[in-house]
């Protein structure tokens, strides 16, 4: 296991030598170090992943130096590798080391390559340190260092006005999330007095029936620290409330979207869950809490996905109803479902970003769906590469067959197990995933027929047209407006083929180690073998209740984008008022706002003009500067340069003086 060591470092070595060296190494120096380092470290963390798989191997932790001894507070630096780490590290270092690979060609005509490469690997360095983290502050500084890559990366065009709201809007919500994670480590360590993550996991049922005083209340004390620790992880996976920066995040470049949304921020909130899940166990509200809110995510921006026309939102508000099933299915205590999901997602979803990136290249970087149309002849590579993905994510699988694409295995495993849980809370997970699943396969299947199938409509393109340079008889003769959409160059399609591999074949390979084999989690993860027993006891229409929805989906975007396109208008028109409200996402924006934007400034203004102007530097260093030069002028006066006013004034100083001595 010594070569996590490797595996960690590398990432950060490539990322500081890429920064400082910059354009004195040139982009292909600083290019082929960061890609270089990142397969490197996929390449050694495969072996680690497959020794779980097989049973070889048991968990162990790798120190690296003694970091903070103060008073009862002592913990160490030191990498922690279990299954569940295991899982992380090809999760991270496999799309991180492709995104690496993809931005060879995505990012050629940039002038700045070689800040963009060290970002995405600092990133990718800062999600290895947290998923390898032994202790909760370990954990927090890999937490902190993912948020400020993302604010890095997101603004990373930061000439854009666009670019810069979109980052500083990221880091700010994600400070909402870190207080309450924050609070929730400082509240275990109060409670523990530990933030070794093995020792606080062993001491955790012992906790159970225990009370805290929490705003003035005796509150369950599991459940307080366990839903603290929720909020930072709502922040970080963008759950419903905190999850507003995740389709404004789309402002910067196609692959840190790939890397986000599959394999480094979003990903860190169910990791955290899952790791703790010994600690939520004993947490029956906060685990309630964890249900709703993920069930409630998964509905909730899927309706979203089904208006969006920038092909990266859908992707983007896809990625929020996934990680709703994983937080679902953590809250319903299927945490090996969970993890499934989300390695089977970081393929798919991976593909999807990336596959969008291959469309906006060949459109010269328009993202409007509406002006693309017959795409699949021009760019065919990228059609079937992106129909994997959307099969992997629809989930198209048989069950008696037991074949299917990636999701099938792992979506399909979520929804039974709520199903199986049989709580309230969990039957409202579980219906919320089967329309989910509907909705999901609606708009996955309207972006495949937007943009590959029907006619060309980048004809109507401002965009596209007005970076085209044609001739009048040129322009007179071509119907498509003069511009012939292009195959991406092979730096970008060799990612697209193996992640294209993962959609396909990744579920069918590691289900029954990820779903059935309570000796893979042994010591990393609260393994429920008795529901994993009611999943597989479900009714049959359970079983195949998300085929069905899944097929209905891709029915009704078949009719309404292929049969009959009139049907989308018409739709609009007859029920506007709710087309609206799920166009402008729910309004989630406007409400913020109005109830925390606006105060914050006109807060801000008071302040300001008030308190600093008013009151600060009126009598601070205004009032000084009026009383200097109110002396200034008296003093003035008395400067009159006659020697006989000098004279009398030292005469009058001198009887003063004596009067003041002699009385």
């Amino acid at each position: 296991m010594q070569w996590i060591l490797f595996i960690v470092f590398l990432p950060l070595l490539a990322a500081i030598v890429g920064g400082l060296g910059n354009r004195a190494l040139g982009n292909t120096v600083v290019k082929s170090l960061t890609t270089g380092a990142l397969f490197i470290s996929c390449g050694l963390s495969w072996p680690i992943f497959l020794s779980f798989i097989g049973g070889s191997a048991e968990a162990s932790v790798v120190p690296v130096l003694q970091w903070v001894h103060s008073g009862t507070l002592t913990f160490d630096w030191a990498l922690r590798v279990d299954a569940l780490t295991a899982v992380m590290l090809v999760v991270i270092t496999t799309v991180s080391a492709l995104v690496h690979l993809y931005s060879w060609g995505y990012m050629e005509e940039d002038p700045d390559q070689p800040r963009f490469f060290a970002y995405l690997s600092l990133f990718t360095f800062a999600m290895l340190m947290l998923v390898t983290a032994d202790n909760l502050v370990q954990m927090f500084f890999g937490w902190e260092g993912v948020g400020l890559a993302s604010y890095l990366l997101i603004g990373f065009w930061f000439r854009k006005p666009s670019a810069n709201a979109a980052a500083i809007k990221a880091f700010v919500v994600n400070r909402v999330g870190d207080l309450g994670f924050m609070l929730g480590i400082f509240g275990t360590y109060l409670v523990f007095q530990t933030t070794s993550i093995p020792e606080i996991l062993a001491a955790a049922p012992g906790m159970t029936g225990a009370t805290i005083g929490f705003l003035g209340y005796r509150l369950p004390t599991m459940d307080v620290l366990c839903i603290l620790l929720f909020i930072g992880a709502m922040g970080k996976s963008a759950q419903l409330g905190l999850h507003t920066w995740l389709p404004d995040a789309m402002e910067g470049p196609t692959p840190v979207s790939a890397l986000i949304h599959a394999a480094t921020m979003v990903t860190a909130g169910v990791f955290m869950v899952c790791r703790l899940s010994p600690m939520f166990e004993t947490a029956p509200i906060a685990l309630g809490v964890v249900t709703f809110v993920g069930a409630a995510t998964c509905f909730f921006a899927a309706t979203i996905g089904t208006t969006q026309w920038d092909i990266k939102r859908v992707i983007a508000y896809s990625t929020c109803s996934q990680l709703g099933y994983m937080f679902f299915a953590a809250g319903v205590g299927a945490y090996g479902a969970a993890m499934f999901h989300l390695f089977t997602h970081a393929f798919f979803k991976a593909l999807l970003f990336l596959g969008a990136g291959s469309v906006i290249h060949a459109m010269h970087h328009e993202q409007d769906m509406r002006y693309y149309g017959g795409l699949r002849k021009h760019i065919p590579l990228t059609f079937w590469a992106m129909t994997a993905g959307t099969l992997a994510i629809t989930g198209l699988g048989i069950y008696d067959l037991h074949a299917g694409f990636a999701g099938f295995w792992s979506k399909d495993a979520i929804i039974e197990a709520a199903f199986a849980r049989g709580t309230d809370m969990a039957t409202f997970a579980f219906w919320m995933g089967v329309f989910a699943a509907l909705l999901t396969s609606f708009y996955s299947w309207r972006l495949v027929f937007l943009t590959f199938f029907g006619k060309p409509r980048w004809i109507e393109s401002e965009h596209i047209q007005h970076s085209v340079h044609k001739t009048p008889a040129q322009a007179g003769e071509d119907t498509t407006g003069g511009y012939h959409p292009h195959e991406s160059p092979y730096s970008m399609l060799i990612p697209l083929g193996v992640l294209s591999l993962g959609a396909i074949a990744a579920g069918q390979i590691f289900a029954p180690s990820f779903l059935d084999d309570a000796s893979f989690w042994a010591g990393s993860i609260f393994y429920n073998e008795a529901l994993i027993h009611k999943m597989h006891a479900v009714p049959v229409l359970v079983k195949y209740a998300a085929f069905i929805v899944m097929a209905l989906g891709f029915v009704t975007a078949w009719w309404a984008y292929i049969k009959n396109t009139s049907i989308p208008a018409k739709f609009v028109a007859q029920f506007s008022a709710v087309h609206r409200f799920v166009y402008n996402k729910w309004y989630f924006d406007e409400l913020y706002n109005i109830v925390f934007v606006k105060p914050a400034f006109w807060l801000g203004r008071q302040f300001w003009q008030r308190g600093d102007v008013g009151i600060i530097d009126r009598f601070g260093p205004n009032g000084a500067a009026w009383v200097v030069a109110q002396g200034a002028v008296a003093a003035k006066k008395v400067q009159s340069g006659y020697l006989y006013s000098y004279a009398l004034i030292m005469l009058i100083g001198l009887v003063a003086a004596i009067t003041w001595v002699l009385f």
